[in-house]
């Protein structure tokens, strides 16, 4: 499909370069040229040729009726009708689907600060498709997020971490449900199920610390500089994590067995890229990943109740154990 899309931007590119009253009769050397420099940032021709330009203005003429023609006596291309352009040609039916499941995405985001700059755009875009897409019926139905407490602080975090400024706020514990005043170098925002997340350093433990937006309050971006720490790689440090949980602990080995109904739903919906079946019986499936054991692993298996069996580490099967009885004395 690339090169698909890829021609399509070229279509529009020569049609831009055909239409410009400044510069009009381009040949096809500088059609390549503007091309080649608006997708690959060159014009030496190493990516594009003079017979893809010909092949592109072949396919607007036969696809999209555009009356390219080419003037001998200005040795270069323009349209007969010079009020055509392609950019007037309707959408195809699945432009307008692809259009339409992009946008609705965005509308889940439409009310959060850092995205409401964009609100009125969104809405005009959904708007518009609706009008342009038949009946208007509701074929999809987007997850979407109850409440959006804690949102309001993913602009000012956002900057304080682009500018390495330290940042206060009160966080309330769910343990003890009392606030404390925290001081800490903002590093990364993360979205998890509908939830957003900080995650920070905090220089007197000395160690990386993540804070639920929601439950953040009285937030101060300070004007302190704040050296980060060099060894934070945001690429890096979800890279063995289920969830929102991470740290510098290193990964473990995690082996279960799968009845064989649960591992069809598992291998379909792996936990973590690491994922691998490593033995298939009839009466079930073992897999292995390797990652940091969490809560929300530990609550991912547990959601399967008897259809999974921890096989390693000790100290994770000990642990399921402990609440599968738990489960049961309640």
């Amino acid at each position: 499909m690339p090169h698909i899309k890829n021609a399509l931007i070229r279509y529009r590119i020569i049609d831009k370069a055909i239409r410009n009253k400044y510069k009009p009769f381009p040949s096809k050397m500088e059609l390549r040229e503007a091309c080649e420099e608006a997708l690959f940032g060159s014009i030496d021709g190493a990516h594009i040729c003079d017979s893809t330009i010909e092949k592109d203005m072949f396919s607007m003429k036969m696809e999209h009726d555009a009356p390219i023609k080419y003037s001998k006596r200005e040795k270069g291309y323009y349209y007969s009708d010079p009020d055509f352009s392609i950019n007037d040609i309707p959408l195809t039916d699945d432009d307008l689907s692809s259009i339409s499941f992009a946008a609705k995405t965005l509308m889940q985001f439409r009310d959060v600060d850092l995205f409401k700059q964009f609100g009125n755009a969104i809405d005009k875009i959904v708007g518009h498709v609706e009008v342009s897409q038949d009946g208007g019926e509701q074929f999809i139905q987007f997850e979407q997020a109850i409440a959006n407490s804690g949102n309001e602080y993913l602009s000012p975090l956002l900057e304080a971490i682009k500018q390495s400024l330290w940042v206060e706020f009160d966080y309330s514990s769910f343990v003890s449900g009392k606030s404390k005043p925290r001081r800490v170098i903002p590093l990364l925002l993360k979205e998890y199920r509908n939830r957003w997340y900080l995650i920070s350093h905090d220089h007197d433990k000395n160690d990386f610390i993540t804070y639920s937006l929601d439950r953040l309050s009285v937030l101060i971006v300070t004007s302190d500089k704040a050296d980060c720490p060099p060894d934070f790689k945001p690429e890096n440090y979800f890279k063995y994590a289920i969830g929102i949980t991470s740290g510098n602990e290193d990964p473990e080995q995690v082996v279960f067995k799968a009845s064989p109904v649960a591992a069809k739903y598992i291998d379909s919906q792996p936990f973590h890229s690491s994922q691998e079946k490593t033995k298939e019986l009839k009466d079930g499936v073992t897999f292995s990943l390797t990652v940091n054991v969490s809560e929300e692993l530990i609550r991912a298996l547990l959601s399967y109740g008897g259809e999974v069996k921890i096989i390693q580490p000790k100290t994770l099967k000990a642990e399921i154990q402990r609440r599968a009885k738990s489960i049961l004395e309640g």
